[in-house]
């Protein structure tokens, strides 16, 4: 608990963890380096508005251990329970000011769902962030995007992103 404290600007409880970590203990996540616990990833999913969605809650690595892939590994794992668990999606908040969180879930495979204005009790703007699986139900073959502007256009879906086949 003095890990996520200590990094994140959201004060949580202890029964916020307790929440996560006795529901969804398959979706949590804890690494260490000799002996010290230096990330978590804390992690639900559930039916949400017809959909049954993954939520990423909280990704913490100390400061020191940031950019050795921690946090990328921390997340994919996560990403794969929840995908294996068969999850439509996989939804999450990150502070606009957070570049380092927003590169990380946009090399991901997340894109900027919308915008959250004064999300966080310090004031600052969130933006919610979406990562979308491949249906398994539709045939490749029928796997088109309708988009309609001007024109009337059929544009053929080639499959998931390369970011996608890590999971």
């Amino acid at each position: 608990m003095h890990l996520v404290d200590q990094e994140l600007s959201e004060p949580y409880s202890i029964f916020t963890y307790r929440y996560f970590v006795y529901l969804w203990p398959q979706l949590c996540f804890l690494a260490f380096h000799r002996g010290r616990c230096v990330g978590t990833v804390v992690c639900k999913m559930g039916e949400h508005r017809h959909t049954f969605r993954g939520y990423i809650a909280m990704l913490v690595v100390i400061k020191a251990y940031r950019g050795k892939g921690i946090a990328t590994d921390l997340v994919t794992r996560s990403i794969k329970v929840m995908m294996e668990s068969g999850c439509d999606e996989v939804t999450l908040e990150a502070e606009v000011t957070n570049k380092g969180a927003l590169a990380l879930y946009g090399g991901l495979g997340f894109i900027r769902a919308k915008r959250l204005f004064r999300y966080y009790l310090n004031g600052v703007d969130a933006f919610r962030l979406k990562l979308l699986f491949p249906r398994p139900d539709l045939q490749p073959s029928l796997q088109t995007l309708a988009y309609k502007d001007e024109h009337d256009y059929q544009i053929p879906i080639e499959g998931c992103s390369t970011n996608c086949s890590k999971f």
